[in-house]
């Protein structure tokens, strides 16, 4: 289905524009394994939030059919809409968060809208014990657990905005998975929320670092299961069609 497998290991860190050891991305193509794509040649080492999005931006309308597994919540459990009565709808909660989650701004930390110092956060806030259905079904952490090992908050926080920059900069080129539906389009790119635990067991460490490490077996995963038939499989989950009906609001780990 696809020709570009790329992974990415996310971090909520410091800033948008802060080169973050924690932030790693993967491609593998038909030819070759996963292998690290580095940043563009500048002072900063490492990725950062910005720069990853603008590149998917840059790659996702070529006429190379792309898969991309992003490991951050790509949205709220139901509860959150109904709570803060919001409509069920993706597109619209991208917005509403964003205006009061500005963390893409280029010197946002998560804690200063957490603190009340920027945003208004104050007015969309969650509850811990506010589940996805695919957090249940895969035993996710919720999207709310902040300051926990293992929470994915601080990522979805910082990350949901750049989803919002990619919808609009990106346009048709990338489906959303599954906000856009849960069959993909033929030779169109995708993007969808990942959770590297579930593939990172199954390939050998090599030597990286447990970032690095999520971020290729995100893409390997990816181009394994494209080769052997089965991911499209994986577009489809065993669900029932109300099941589905939240899910496609809540979103769902691929």
């Amino acid at each position: 289905m696809f020709d570009r497998y790329i992974g990415i290991d996310y971090s909520g860190a410091e800033t948008p524009t802060s080169s973050l050891k924690g932030l790693r991305v993967y491609m593998a193509d038909r030819d070759s394994g996963a292998t690290e794509v580095q940043p563009p040649p500048s002072p900063r080492k490492y990725c950062t939030r910005k720069g990853i999005a603008e590149w998917l931006v840059e790659i996702f309308p070529e006429d190379i059919s792309t898969i991309a597994g992003i490991d951050h919540a790509f949205s709220f459990p139901l509860r959150y809409f109904e709570v803060h009565h919001l409509p069920p709808d993706w597109n619209e909660f991208l917005d509403d968060f964003q205006r009061h989650w500005p963390t893409d701004g280029d010197h946002i930390y998560v804690d200063f809208i957490r603190d009340g110092i920027h945003g208004n956060g104050l007015d969309r806030l969650g509850n811990g014990r506010w589940r996805r259905l695919t957090e249940e079904r895969s035993s996710a952490k919720s999207v709310f657990h902040f300051d926990v090992p293992g929470s994915v908050a601080k990522s979805s926080n910082s990350g949901i905005p750049w989803l919002r920059y990619i919808r609009r900069h990106a346009g048709k080129s990338v489906h959303f998975w599954p906000f856009d539906g849960w069959e993909v389009p033929l030779n169109q790119s995708m993007i969808a929320e990942v959770y590297p635990a579930l593939w990172s067991r199954g390939f050998p460490r090599e030597g990286r670092t447990s970032d690095q490490h999520d971020a290729y077996s995100v893409a390997q995963w990816l181009k394994k299961a494209d080769r052997d038939g089965s991911l499209g499989d994986y577009f489809c989950p065993n669900i029932s069609w109300q099941e589905q009906m939240v899910a496609g609001v809540e979103g769902w780990i691929l």
